[in-house]
């Protein structure tokens, strides 16, 4: 190996002595910063280590593509968790957004599941889900073990006997009384409010104490379950024990799981876009179907760190290889509408020569004065290639805005807010373009707590 590489190699030894022996993330960077793999470890330093050990033959152990890997590494970086189940959902979450090159897991659409309580109900059902109800739902997760969850939400059925079938039940439907309930409510893990068993008051509030059951520590619960399978041990009824040794461990799993604020999956609340891309089509009186949108987003980091994000939606979902970060270079202080103008010359310079498809929508986070921003920084683009004498693609888009809070959209060429309702399915996809872009220029500085760990672009 050459001196630059047993230099290099030194360097992140020396670095990774440094790194803390909990779980967390850990980042394989080149030297242009740009993040190779990211990998999730119970114990960082040690992890770490074990691919730069000169004793270590990673093509057995890990792959060729790993070895190739590290012979790119510059430089790592790591980002601490709170818990294995903390560095697991982060992991995925990044390795979505980030898309490192090596790495060959979790880049698909599969999304962690959620346990969910359908308190909208009159009689609320308790389900495993991987796309839960909007609204009138408790939901608890993500959890990170599918299978725990399924054994857990079994043993928690036998305790509170809350329904798990699809059935619609109304309270006021004299039907009930002559329905035959399943063989759940036979051997006692239902009350069979499908069939009358059971008043609403009665069986709203063993959903209640369900509820308030997942948000405890379940520490009394758990204690008995303890006290009896050390009892079956002792009076050596070993299968006894061991099934109750099981059903701890399956309680306890209910804390492998993350929260809904900071394991954020919005491709999970995403609805179905095939009626809101017809709308938006009339809306924007364009011949045809609307395919491509692309939100910007601008975020000022602590103040200081000022960020542009594009995110990119094909047929009114994300795709993910066209999400982009732009590091703003020409703009001091706080302005907005100069960073929108930053980002749309670096973004739609190579659309401009042909070398990039245009977008059938540009969508601002914002309001109209940075709808305008955004095309006047078009209009001069075109007008300087124009000039120039250069050949120039001119683009058939469309621009709009959607503002925060009053949620209201601005089209190009008019001053007036469009108003549409909350259930709107175009306010819904527009909303999601542009929640998705504040959350990629935001979310993910806030939780990698340095713009060193981020690809931009």
């Amino acid at each position: 190996m050459s001196d630059n590489g047993d230099s290099r190699l030194e360097k992140i030894r020396e670095r990774i002595k440094e790194f803390p022996t909990g779980p967390g993330l850990y980042f394989m960077k080149d030297a242009e910063e740009i993040v190779l793999y990211i990998g999730k470890a119970k114990n960082l330093r040690a992890r770490v280590a074990s691919y730069f050990q000169p004793s270590s033959n990673l093509e057995a152990s890990r792959g060729p593509h790993i070895v190739e890997m590290v012979s790119r590494v510059d430089h790592v970086d790591y980002l601490e968790a709170e818990s294995e189940v903390d560095a697991m959902l982060k992991e995925a979450r990044l390795i979505k957004d980030v898309r490192p090159a090596y790495n060959m897991d979790l880049l698909d659409d599969k999304t962690f599941p959620y346990l969910e309580v359908t308190s909208r109900e009159g009689f609320p059902g308790v389900y495993i889900t991987r796309k839960p109800h909007e609204k009138g739902t408790l939901l608890f997760g993500p959890f990170t073990n599918v299978s725990d969850l399924r054994g857990v939400l079994v043993e928690l059925q036998k305790i509170f006997q809350f329904r798990t079938c699809t059935l619609d039940l109304r309270e006021d439907d004299p039907k009930r009384r002559f329905f035959r309930p399943c063989l759940l409510h036979s051997i006692h893990q239902c009350t069979a409010p499908c069939g009358a068993r059971i008043e609403k008051e009665e069986y709203r509030k063993i959903i209640k104490d369900f509820v308030r059951f997942l948000r405890s520590k379940r520490s009394t619960i758990l204690r008995d379950l303890q006290q009896k399978m050390e009892a079956a041990a002792r009076n050596l009824q070993y299968e006894e024990a061991g099934m109750l040794r099981d059903r701890i461990r399956l309680i306890e799993s209910l804390d492998s799981r993350g929260t809904l604020s900071e394991h954020v999956q919005p491709e999970v609340f995403a609805s179905d876009p095939t009626e809101a891309l017809v709308k938006l089509r009339d809306i924007l009186q364009m011949p045809d179907q609307v395919r491509i949108i692309e939100g910007i987003d601008i975020a000022n980091i602590s103040g200081a760190e000022a960020v542009g994000s594009l995110v990119k939606f094909i047929d009114g979902r994300p795709f993910k290889n066209g999400y982009r970060r732009f590091k703003i270079k020409t703009v001091k202080g706080i302005d907005d509408y100069a960073m929108i103008a930053e980002v749309v010359r670096r973004r739609y310079k190579y659309a401009l020569r042909g070398e990039e498809l245009w977008p059938d929508l540009i969508l601002i986070d914002g309001g109209l004065g940075h709808l305008h921003a955004a095309e006047t920084t078009l209009q001069e683009m075109i007008a300087d290639s124009i000039a120039a004498g250069e050949s120039v693609e001119m683009p058939h888009t469309k621009l709009a805005s959607i503002a925060k809070r009053e949620e209201d959209i601005y089209l190009q060429g008019s001053t007036q807010p469009l108003k549409l309702g909350a259930h709107s399915p175009v306010r819904k996809l527009l909303q999601y373009v542009r929640d998705e872009a504040h959350r990629f220029a935001q979310h993910y500085h806030h939780l990698l707590r340095s713009k060193k760990m981020l690809n931009e672009g």
